[in-house]
């Protein structure tokens, strides 16, 4: 009977009984060497160190006048009139998107596609055009009525007396923002398992109770980081609102600009550093709203910076313990 190949072994390769076996000694397990990795590293934090070194050094900046723009009442307001736009936009950018949304995955073809017309429409029209549009709006319809369609009117009104410029840009804000909040809605209720609508529709719950408490919080997952891109966007799209007299946070800076002409860089220095304050207090709340919905879908929460920070340290003061040992 033959044995397979391997399985036996002569008495000349055994080792003999009585000697000694060698003690096993630790190898060190050489990590895999990444030479591009490093040259790339390298080259980004030399560009980056660079560029730090030239917004320090550069007297063009002129970071004394920016230091004296930063806090000064006419951009504080201009920043208030900001914020306020941005919230009023984004409520009513989302109500409406919802809405639009809804009438979308309805199964009324009429408001189907009055839905499709609208967001196609929105999202191919460029914002400022909305805008201009609107604050010209009184040239077109000077009065604005209620009453019965093709009938009497019950009152009517003065368009020029209500359309603000605050009026004008919450309004051509929110429905901009309303056709691309609708897309990002549409999908995240899309993205809703089917079985978690057949499961609520087995147990008999209506339909405005089933996606209350069943498909749209289970949207949100989806919908919330998408939408708070949207959001970053819309706080950017702020800036338009200078074309129809309101004076922004952009808009202020733009007229103290005019007016002192050498400041236009601090002034835009200024401009920028707050945008970049507003879009950093969004992604921190997203984060944390994307961690609560993340229960229940997750095995665990994503850790926070802090926690981020304290793993890395210890791992760091491991490694260098490990490394002394050696």
């Amino acid at each position: 009977m033959s044995e397979p190949p391997g399985a036996a072994v002569s008495l000349a390769e055994a080792p003999p009984a009585d000697e000694p076996s060698k003690p096993l000694t630790a190898q060190r397990v050489q990590p895999l060497r990444r030479p591009w990795r490093w040259i790339a590293t390298a080259v980004v934090l030399v560009l980056a160190v660079q560029f730090v070194h030239g917004l320090a050094t550069n007297p063009f900046y002129q970071w004394d006048r920016f230091g004296y723009w930063f806090l000064r009442p006419t951009i504080l307001d201009g920043l208030l009139i900001t914020l306020e736009v941005a919230a009023y936009s984004a409520v009513l950018g989302l109500i409406g998107g919802i809405l639009l949304a809804l009438a979308r995955l309805s199964k009324s073809p009429v408001l189907r596609a009055v839905s499709w017309t609208y967001v196609w429409a929105l999202r191919s029209i460029p914002l400022i055009v909305v805008l201009l549009f609107l604050y010209n709006f009184s040239a077109l319809y000077r009065t604005l009525s209620v009453g019965v369609p093709f009938g009497p009117a019950f009152f009517s009104f003065d368009e020029s007396k209500l359309a603000t410029d605050m009026v004008v840009a919450v309004v051509g804000l929110s429905l901009n923002e309303a056709a691309y909040a609708a897309e990002v809605v549409r999908g995240g209720i899309l993205s809703v398992d089917q079985g978690q609508h057949e499961a609520a529709s087995a147990l008999g719950l209506p339909k405005s109770y089933q996606f209350r408490r069943i498909v749209f919080p289970q949207a949100l997952r989806s919908i919330t980081p998408n939408y708070v891109n949207q959001l970053i966007g819309l706080i950017k799209s702020t800036s338009l609102v200078f074309y129809v007299s309101l004076l922004d946070l952009f808009g202020s800076a733009q007229t103290m600009g005019s007016t002192y002409p050498g400041d236009i860089v601090p002034l835009l220095l200024v401009v920028t550093v707050w945008y970049l304050i507003l879009t950093s207090v969004v992604s921190v709340i997203q984060f944390y709203v994307e961690r609560y919905y993340a229960r229940g879908a997750t095995r665990s929460l994503p850790p926070t910076p802090i926690q981020r920070l304290r793993t890395g340290l210890t791992d760091l003061r491991a490694r260098i313990r490990r490394e002394a040992a050696v």
